[in-house]
């Protein structure tokens, strides 16, 4: 093969599945037909005589709003599937490695003690390890805490990292995080497990490591008490990493290392991650001034040491650049059990969702695991324009505003004495942004804690798009919720933040530009309205129920040509999910426990966050953050693996739960009995079904109360709370849904 056709083979390559396109537009068209079907069903009752009307008003008129909201939900999902794509990318492709543009990673923690420091620090030592020249790499720590204790561990990971990083570069080393790496015994060297300098190597690295882990671990925080320096009340502070080198180790090339400290007062809003984003965007800028981004969690280790060059494979493509502004990979977890019963990694998002939106504009940030064109977050002004015009964007910093004219040319500090201090400290001060667009217009989007989907929207608005890189190896790993009691607490935050991105800053039908096409604003609307699926799932876990003990039927007999409507839209919607779970090598049992997660998610954090965002918008609440704890509980970790769901969760998310399984069960108790002794079979068939659905998909719950006796049950005190709650809410709404 010649050089000339080496130049044109393509950094990536495009797969469609289209048997899988063929049967997505198939179900969609026949599903939507149905439910057209069921509309006209629900409206037939309006023209029937008030007077000769079995069902009552109310609970007709509470079960079709449900079924109307349900159906717009689902319309707006079947963008994801109009035309799904994967890709495939050849890394040996790209150019020499003094061709490769400089890379910034932005680490961001906030809170030592539900952070752990030693966790951090792998995925600093992780980062600084990636498969990429180190003199082209520089790796910013965001510490919202100002703990010193994070400082210190940078300190000890910069000592251990001139060990670590030409380890692995000696061996081939696939995991480039230490403790994921020595906690594995199939971690060898790709090519070198029986090589006894290997073996010696290895042996030495792992003593080098639990020194490094003692050096965290001896750090004691008592500063902050006697300073009077809290996480929400501290100076900036912004230090190169850097320390000669002993003599005992050669001089290696190591990325560079800055840790940046913001400011922060109590009297000055912070805007959590987003803010936390915008300062290193800003700092880096007047110190490295990279191209590119990669944003990560703390506890979003680099699992492969490859994500840089292959997300180089659409960001030096010459037909995809012009207009891209990021390159996503999929969040994956290494703490998931083989069941996941928590639903934990989220299999739907990246297995469905950002492959589908990968074959329309591209997929959201996942918040992680992103990379960022530097380019893409200086909003709609033009570089050309005057300095006093930029400063009303972008603030008073000469040295950003110069960075940001030099086009992301490289200015790298590799020596702290060079720093430029007074720059830096002002770029990270509280009152750098007042009166600019940061925020609003340049950079992260303020104003919701889910600033990447807030971003993400912003960026589509403005005309970028973005690429979904899902390699067989995953990427990027983290640490996940295995436990109730976070997964709700992240679960109400992503809630009020989506709805906030959806209904009061920018709604995708209305507001994004023309130009923006009918399936993006599908998919956009269907992620920012998710958590609106709580109103119809209240009602069907209530009304439908009391309905069956008053002999009210709210859906077509058995008899009826209708009922075959209803049937199939039921067998459809499930045979379609069994179809995907099974397709992304889930089981039947992945299914159901999605449907359980998603029906707790809907009554508790759903609604919660529902009602959060409602009253951050009447000023009712101001906006908060709480970081998801990621200390490991053994005993809770235990129950997890065991497959055991733990109910030692606030009672704000247990009640409900409890409630409406009780009230589920004793409304089919007696539904049954009305049916049997009055043969209403026909009649009330399909309300029976729906709470025989909902006490089986949920018997966890029903375990929890009943069978099991270990520390994760759901304790006497919360079964009793919750039958006053059942009592309560079925008196009081049994008199309106009843027969007049």
């Amino acid at each position: 093969m010649s050089s000339m056709e080496e130049e044109t083979l393509p950094l990536s390559v495009i797969h469609v599945n289209k048997s899988l396109v063929f049967i997505n537009r198939l179900h969609t068209i026949l599903h939507s037909i149905a439910l057209c079907f069921l509309v006209y069903y629900r409206l037939c009752f309006f023209f029937q005589d008030s007077k000769t009307r079995e069902t009552p008003l109310l609970p007709y008129l509470l079960v079709f709003s449900s079924e109307i909201v349900l159906s717009f939900i689902w319309i707006f999902d079947q963008a994801f599937r109009w035309n799904p794509i994967k890709r495939t990318v050849f890394p040996e492709r790209l150019p020499e490695n003094d061709k490769l543009p400089n890379i910034d990673v932005f680490i961001c923690t906030a809170d030592p003690t539900k952070e752990p420091t030693l966790d951090v620090m792998n995925t600093v030592l992780s980062a600084m390890a990636m498969d990429y020249p180190p003199e082209k790499l520089h790796v910013y720590v965001s510490d919202d805490g100002g703990s010193p204790i994070t400082l210190n561990g940078m300190k000890e990971a910069w000592k251990f990292a001139k060990w670590w990083i030409p380890f692995c570069t000696r061996y081939r080393i696939s995991c480039r995080c230490p403790e994921a790496y020595f906690s594995d015994s199939q971690n060898d060297g790709d090519d070198f497990s029986e090589n006894v300098e290997f073996i010696a190597d290895k042996r030495m690295i792992k003593e080098k490591y639990e020194a490094f882990k003692e050096g965290i671990m001896r750090v004691k925080e008592d500063q902050n008490h006697t300073t009077g320096i809290t996480g929400q009340n501290h100076p900036s502070t912004i230090e190169v990493i850097q320390e000669n080198c002993s003599g005992e180790i050669e001089q290696v090339k190591l990325p560079l290392l800055v840790y940046v400290s913001r400011e922060k007062k109590p009297s000055h809003p912070h805007h959590f991650k987003a803010g936390a984003l915008n300062v290193l965007y800003r700092v880096s800028a007047v110190i490295s001034n990279s191209p590119y981004l990669l944003v990560l969690d703390c506890d979003m280790f680099c699992g492969e040491p490859a994500s840089a060059r292959q997300a180089m494979c659409f960001h030096l493509d010459p037909k995809k650049s012009p207009s891209l502004a990021f390159v996503q990979f999929p969040q994956k977890f290494h703490n998931i059990s083989k069941n996941d019963i928590y639903d934990s990694q989220h299999r739907s998002t990246y297995t469905v969702l950002w492959q589908g939106m990968d074959g329309i504009t591209g997929p959201l940030l996942s918040g992680t695991g992103f990379y960022m064109k530097r380019e893409a977050l200086y909003g709609n002004y033009k570089i050309k324009d005057t300095d006093f015009k930029l400063q009303e964007y972008v603030g008073t910093s000469n040295e950003f505003i110069k960075s940001l004219k030099q086009n992301c040319s490289p200015n790298i500090v590799t020596d702290g004495n060079a720093l430029p201090i007074k720059e830096t400290l002002l770029l990270t001060s509280c009152n750098y942004e007042i009166g600019t667009k940061w925020g609003k217009e340049v950079g992260f989007m303020y104003g919701t804690v889910c600033e990447d989907v807030h971003t993400s929207i912003m960026l589509s608005c403005n005309g970028w798009n973005s690429v979904y890189c899902d390699p067989p190896k995953p990427q990027f790993l983290g640490n996940s919720a295995t436990n109730l009691n976070d997964l709700f607490i992240q679960g109400t935050r992503w809630s009020s933040g989506l709805l906030e991105s959806g209904l009061t800053k920018v709604c995708p039908l209305i507001n994004c530009p023309l130009r923006m096409s009918l399936l993006l604003r599908f998919c956009l609307t269907y992620i920012t309205c998710f958590p609106l699926h709580c109103l119809p799932f209240w009602c069907f876990a209530i009304v439908p129920q009391i309905c069956l003990l008053s002999g009210v039927s709210l859906y077509p007999k058995v008899s009826e040509p209708f009922f075959f409507i209803y049937a199939f839209i039921y067998l459809s919607a499930q045979t379609k999910h069994l179809f995907e779970a099974l397709s992304t090598g889930g089981t039947f049992r992945t299914m159901i426990i999605e449907q359980r997660m998603r029906m707790m998610r809907s009554i508790t954090c759903h609604l919660y966050g529902l009602l959060d965002c409602l009253m951050k918008e009447f000023g009712l609440r101001e906006a908060s953050f709480m970081p998801t704890n990621k200390v490991k509980d053994e005993e809770q970790t235990m129950l997890y693996q065991m497959d055991k769901y733990d109910f030692r969760i606030p009672n704000m998310f247990l009640v409900p739960m409890v409630a409406l399984i009780m009230i589920n069960i004793s409304c089919f108790i007696g539904g049954i009995y009305r049916v049997l002794s009055l043969g209403e079979l026909d009649k009330m068939f399909i309300q029976i079904y729906l709470m025989a659905h909902i006490i089986l998909v949920n018997y966890p719950i029903i375990e929890g109360i009943v069978i099991r006796k270990d520390k994760g049950r759901i304790s006497p005190s919360v079964v009793v709370t919750s039958n006053v709650l059942a009592t309560i809410l079925t008196c009081a709404l049994y008199p309106l849904l009843r027969k007049v």
